[in-house]
C-alpha cells in the first residue's frame, strides 16, 4: 500500500511540475508579447510624428524632394515590417533617412528656430527614448523566455508544447539610437 502512495505522489509531483513549467512558459511568452505591443505603440507614435516633421521641413526646403520621398518610403517599409528582425532592419533604414532630414534643417536657420519644428523634434526625441526603453524591456522578457526554453528540463516541456525561441529586437550599430545626429549651432 505504501508503494502505491509513493508512486501516486511521484505522479502528482510530475504533473504539478509540468503544470508549473507550462504556466511559466505561457507567462513569459505573454510578457514578451505585451512588451512587443509597447514597442509597437511607440513606433506608431513615431510614424505619426514623421509626416508632421516632413511637412514642416518642406515649407522651408522645397527643393529637397528626394529626401522627403526616401523618408516616406522608409516609413512605409517600417510600418509594414512584421518580425522583430524585419522591424529592426526597417527602423535602421528609417533612422538613417531621419538623419538626412535633420541635416537639411541645419542649412535653414529659420527652420531651426521654428517652434513647431522644435516641438516635433523634441517629441521625436522623447519617442526615441521610449522606444529604447520598450526595446530593453522586450529583449529582457525574450531573454528570460529563451533561457527557459533552452535549459533542462524546461527544454523538454517547451518541445512538447511547441514553445520556441523568440527573436530579439536589435538595431544596427549605426542607428540613430547609438549614434545620434550631432547638432552644431
Amino acid at each position: 500500500m505504501s508503494i502505491l502512495y509513493i508512486v501516486l505522489g511521484i505522479i502528482v509531483a510530475l504533473v504539478l511540475f509540468f503544470i508549473v513549467k507550462y504556466n511559466g512558459f505561457v507567462t513569459l511568452k505573454t510578457r514578451a508579447q505585451e512588451a512587443w505591443a509597447d514597442i509597437d505603440v511607440q513606433l506608431k507614435r513615431r510614424y505619426d510624428l514623421i509626416p508632421n516633421l516632413v511637412n514642416t521641413v518642406k515649407g522651408y526646403a522645397t527643393h529637397e524632394s528626394g529626401t522627403f520621398e526616401k523618408i516616406t518610403e522608409a516609413r512605409s517599409k517600417a510600418m509594414q515590417a512584421g518580425t522583430p528582425a524585419e522591424k529592426g532592419e526597417a527602423e535602421n533604414m528609417l533612422s538613417g533617412t531621419l538623419k538626412s532630414l535633420f541635416a537639411i534643417s541645419e542649412a535653414y536657420p529659420e527652420l531651426k528656430a521654428n517652434t513647431n519644428f522644435l516641438q516635433l523634434q523634441n517629441e521625436l526625441s522623447d519617442t526615441e527614448n521610449k522606444i529604447q526603453a520598450a526595446r530593453r524591456f522586450y529583449n529582457g522578457n525574450v531573454r528570460d523566455f529563451n533561457t527557459g526554453v533552452q535549459m533542462f528540463p524546461g527544454n523538454i516541456i517547451a518541445g512538447m508544447f511547441n514553445f520556441s525561441k523568440m527573436e530579439f529586437f536589435q538595431l544596427e550599430e549605426n542607428s540613430a539610437e547609438k549614434n545620434p545626429v550631432e547638432v552644431k549651432f
